[in-house]
C-alpha cells in the first residue's frame, strides 16, 4: 500500500508514519519541520518537506497513493485566525483537490472533538450530537470549516473517513501533557474547579491503530468516528500523579473555575489588543478543558472499524512519564 501522510512531522502523523513503515507500507511523509522530517528517513520513509498551503506541491504528492492520511493542521488554542484558516481550511482543500485529481483510493481525515466543546458538562457524546453553537477559538472554527469541506468532497465522489481523536497523549506528545508539565514547573497551576472533573484521553498507539483501521474498513465511507481510550479519568488526580512522578508540586488550595475563567478572559483581551505579546499563560480554553467534564461514546468506532484500545490509560501514562524523564530537560 502506498500512503501519503500530511503533518508527518507532528505527533500523530509521525507516529503513524513509523507504524506504517514497520508494516511495510510505502510511505511518503510531508510536513514543515525539516529536522523531524529527516528523522523519518532511517525508517525507510520518503520525506518531502511542504506546507499545506503549497497547493501544487500538495496536489502532486497525492499522485499514485492508495491512501492519504490528512493529520496536518495548525493546532493551538491561540494564534492569528488567518494562519489557522490558511493551514486548516485551505490546506485541507488542497489535500482534497489532490485526492480527487489523482483518484486516491481513500482519504482518512483527522478532525477534532473540540467541535463539541462549549464549557458545559457533556456525557457520552455521539458523532451525530450537536456541535457547540459557536466555535470556542480559531482552531475549532477552522477545523469545522475543514470538516465541512471534506463532507462536500464526499458528495462529489471522494472516498473519505473522518476521525475525531480526543486528547491524544504518549511519548512524543508536544502539546497536551507538556503544557500541564510546563505550568507545574513554573508553579502556575493551582487546583481549579472540582476534583471530580472527568475527561476522555486517547493513547497515541490506539489512535494510530484507529487510523489504519479506517483506511481499510468496508462500509465506512462518508462517516465520522469519535476515538478515545474508552476509559474516562478524573483529570486532577492524573495531574497530581504526573507532578509527583516528575518532582513538582500541585497546590492544595482549590480555586473556583468561574474566577479563573474570568481572569483568563481579561488576560486574553489584553493580549489581543497588543499583538506583540506572546500567548497568555492563562487561556479560557485550557482552563475549560481542565474544569469541564466531557466524555465520548465510541461504539460506532468499535462496531464499524473493529477498534479496540490496546494500551490503557495507566500504562500509557507510565510510558509517557518514562519518555519525558529520559528525553526532556527539566
Amino acid at each position: 500500500m502506498k500512503a501519503l501522510i500530511t503533518g508527518a512531522t507532528g505527533f500523530i502523523g509521525g507516529a503513524l508514519a513509523k507504524e506504517l513503515a514497520q508494516r511495510n507500507w510505502q510511505v511518503t511523509a510531508t510536513g514543515r519541520n525539516l529536522r523531524k522530517g529527516e528523522e523519518l528517513r532511517p525508517w525507510g520513509i520518503d520525506f518531502c518537506p511542504a506546507s499545506l498551503e503549497e497547493r501544487e506541491k500538495i496536489i502532486g504528492l497525492c499522485q499514485g497513493k492508495d491512501v492519504v492520511f490528512h493529520s496536518g493542521a495548525l493546532s493551538s488554542p491561540w494564534g492569528r485566525y488567518v494562519d489557522f484558516y490558511q493551514s486548516n481550511v485551505l490546506g485541507t482543500r488542497n489535500v482534497i483537490a489532490g485526492c480527487l485529481e489523482h483518484g486516491v483510493g481513500r482519504l482518512v481525515h483527522v478532525s477534532s472533538p473540540g467541535l463539541y466543546f462549549n464549557y458545559r458538562t457533556r456525557w457520552e457524546i455521539r458523532e451525530e450530537d450537536a456541535f457547540a453553537r459557536s466555535p470556542i477559538n480559531a482552531y475549532t472554527e477552522t477545523k469545522l470549516i475543514a470538516e465541512r469541506s471534506v463532507d462536500r468532497a464526499f458528495i462529489e465522489g471522494l472516498a473519505v473517513v473522518t476521525l475525531r481523536p480526543r486528547a491524544v497523549f504518549g511519548p512524543g506528545d508536544n502539546a497536551i501533557l507538556p503544557r500541564v508539565i510546563r505550568a507545574l514547573r513554573e508553579k502556575r497551576l493551582p487546583r481549579i474547579g472540582s476534583p471530580d472533573t472527568i475527561m476522555d484521553l486517547s493513547y497515541i498507539d490506539n489512535v494510530v491503530e484507529a487510523l489504519i483501521l479506517a483506511s481499510v474498513a468496508p462500509g465506512v465511507l462518508g462517516k465520522k468516528y469519535n476515538i478515545t481510550n474508552d476509559s474516562p479519568v478524573k483529570i486532577w488526580p492524573l495531574i497530581e500523579h504526573i507532578a509527583k512522578e516528575l518532582g513538582y508540586s500541585l497546590g492544595e488550595r482549590e480555586i473556583p473555575a468561574s474566577l479563573v475563567l474570568r481572569i483568563a478572559s481579561i488576560v486574553e483581551g489584553i493580549h489581543r489588543t497588543c499583538p506583540s505579546l506572546k500567548e497568555p499563560n492563562f487561556l479560557r480554553y485550557n482552563i475549560g478543558v481542565l474544569t469541564t467534564s466531557m466524555t465520548f461514546d465510541i461504539r460506532a468506532a468499535k462496531e464499524d472499524l473493529s477498534y479496540c484500545p490496546q494500551v490503557g490509560i495507566e500504562e500509557g501514562l507510565e510510558k509517557f512519564i518514562d519518555w519525558w524523564k529520559k528525553c526532556m530537560p527539566r
